[in-house]
């Protein structure tokens, strides 16, 4: 039984954001898309397997389907498991592990589960299997149907591979890329972030706007599968037309050591030469020449540093520059709590639905141009 020449990819999405995954995979132009929960479903062979890791900037995992069959016991499952065409995929000098998920089905013991595919992995197939393996073959038992994975990623898609220094309290870049695409960001304007930490906004602000590749720099698990194909693989990567922006992107900091990882970030991410770092305070902050853009900001909380009653002073003086010095620029604010939103006094559009960030519900909060 060969994996189909056009089979089901799950592109895992952050919750909450399916539908901003969704809009970035119709851009992609990837086949027969499909908002679902948790993310987005395509079709595809393992060329688009690939291209969505190389491409997509909102996307956490691309997991390829590779069969699914009935199974009501634990010895139905072992005998399946054992019959089921590893090597289609799977290398054997590549180790594996198992992950494995029940729900309401009459197989309801996921450990049961993954002890079963992996030594059927591991005596039929004969490939090692490692608790620290990259390549994970994931089962999901739901409705007595068992449907069979490869998480082809590896390490989660907002590891782009050039980001090393990282702040307190860090946005993960497929968080950033979709809240930015939430504000309609899609490259042609400037961007500041006037507490951009370890520069995550304005980075990828800048690399898409340079049509750079998110995954450009770093390695994935299909590079160890049976189907990967070296020679194709480098031919994507090479038809790539990065561009030089139009712009510049701008973002500051009160800390010295924060403008210090964003700068280095910025040029091992390549997009130093149109980006620029300024130790500076909100109350300093101006908007550069130019056309208009769009401010994007990710606060302090509170829920991290503790006592949150300074940072109603903080919201309230960021809304005010922003206010009178930013006419006709956009505002993308993130926040977990409501109150500090406020306390900008900004003039926000209707609240997005909240997403987890870090085990905290965040907001974004968007203005239209400011008067």
């Amino acid at each position: 039984m060969a994996t189909p020449p056009d089979f089901d990819i799950f592109l895992m999405a952050p919750p909450g954001l399916e539908a901003a995954l969704y809009e970035e995979v119709r851009q992609h132009r990837f086949k027969a898309a499909k908002q679902v929960a948790a993310g987005v479903m395509i079709k595809g062979a393992w060329k688009d397997v690939w291209r969505a890791n190389l491409v997509l900037r909102g996307c956490g995992h691309v997991l390829a389907r590779i069969g699914s069959f009935r199974v009501q016991h634990l010895a139905e499952l072992d005998r399946l498991a054992r019959a089921f065409p590893w090597g289609n995929v799977l290398r054997k000098d590549v180790p594996v592990r198992v992950e494995a998920s029940c729900s309401r089905s009459k197989i309801y013991h996921s450990g049961a589960v993954v002890q079963r595919i992996a030594r059927a992995i591991a005596e039929e197939f004969d490939a090692p299997l490692r608790d620290d393996a990259e390549v994970i073959v994931k089962a999901r038992i739901e409705d007595d149907l068992c449907t069979l994975s490869i998480d082809s990623s590896g390490e989660s898609l907002h590891k782009r591979g050039h980001k090393a220094g990282v702040g307190k309290a860090p946005l993960r870049e497929t968080l950033a890329a979709l809240f930015l695409r939430q504000c309609g960001f899609t490259g042609d304007e400037p961007v500041v972030d006037p507490m951009c930490g370890s520069g995550t906004f304005v980075i990828e602000a800048a690399e898409i706007a340079a049509h750079l590749a998110p995954g450009r720099t770093r390695s994935f698990a299909f590079e160890k599968l049976a189907t990967f194909d070296a020679a194709m693989w480098d031919s994507m990567k090479a038809a790539a037309s990065p561009r030089q922006p139009t712009f510049t992107f701008f973002g500051s900091d009160r800390d010295a050591g924060a403008i210090r990882m964003a700068t280095e970030n910025a040029k091992r991410a390549g997009v130093s030469a149109f980006t620029q770092f300024r130790q500076q305070s909100v109350s300093d902050l101006v908007a550069p020449q130019g056309p208009p853009g769009l401010v994007i900001v990710n606060p302090p909380y509170g829920a991290r540093i503790g006592d949150k009653k300074p940072l109603f002073a903080l919201y309230g003086a960021l809304g005010k520059v922003l206010k009178q010095r930013f006419s006709g620029w956009r505002v993308g604010l993130i926040t977990a709590d409501a109150a500090l939103a406020r306390a900008t006094a900004l003039p926000f559009l209707p609240i997005a639905p909240p997403v987890l960030n870090g085990g905290l519900r965040v907001s974004l909060y968007r203005t239209p141009a400011l008067p």
